[in-house]
């Protein structure tokens, strides 16, 4: 992969987003490395160099905002670590635990997070619904991983009492927030500007129904 020629692209995809350019070292360096694992494992069907740096890298990145004032992020489904890592190299202050039952992409993750010096990252081999850590965290996040309904169902467990699910999306899922399960409710939705990426995006946000 020719980094050299994706930094240009990508450190103007960061200012759009408001976010250092100087990130673009070590998210290129990530994007590198997934895709020299991606060449063996299929890690990821995306394998166009300019398509991961929209497809994965910004789109991960556009919902930084909303994490930036929280403490503890866990990422299901991580697959190979999206958006959990790019938002952990954005993100030095948040601590992510990157939950994926795949044992060759747990692998690639716990490798990147060594090479990357990601000291805030942590990886649970775990299927979702019987990932039980020591503390609740403050939000998840789930991309293209399953409807609304389904990720409550697998990880609603995971999210302290006043925490949240922040769910990436595309068009907004009206049917699937319709049939949120008793106890969740949406507290607001976002929708997202993706540098380089056409497509409608949408941050969902939803909470605990307070007793």
């Amino acid at each position: 992969m020719d980094t050299a020629a994706l930094r240009p692209e990508l450190e103007a995809g960061l200012t759009q987003l408001s976010l250092d350019p100087a990130l673009a070292g070590p998210l290129l360096e990530y994007l590198a490395l997934l895709a020299r694992w991606n060449a063996t494992y299929n890690l990821t069907a995306i394998r166009d160099p300019r398509d991961m740096l929209a497809k994965h890298l910004l789109d991960s990145l556009a919902m930084q905002p909303f994490v930036r004032d929280i403490a503890t992020l866990a990422d299901l489904g991580t697959g190979p670590g999206l958006p959990g890592i790019p938002l952990a190299i954005a993100t030095p202050g948040l601590q992510v635990t990157l939950v994926e039952s795949n044992g060759k992409k747990a692998r690639f993750l716990r490798e990147a997070a060594r090479q990357l010096k990601l000291g805030n990252v942590q990886v649970a081999e775990s299927r979702i619904e019987a990932f039980q850590p020591p503390a609740t965290f403050d939000a998840i996040t789930a991309r293209a991983l399953a409807t609304l309904p389904l990720i409550l169902e697998l990880g609603g467990h995971l999210p302290g009492a006043s925490g949240k699910l922040l769910a990436m999306k595309g068009v907004l899922p009206e049917d699937e927030i319709a049939a949120l399960p008793p106890g969740w409710r949406v507290s607001a939705v976002h929708p997202l500007r993706v540098p380089g990426l056409p497509a409608e995006r949408h941050l969902v946000e939803i909470v605990r129904t307070q007793a």
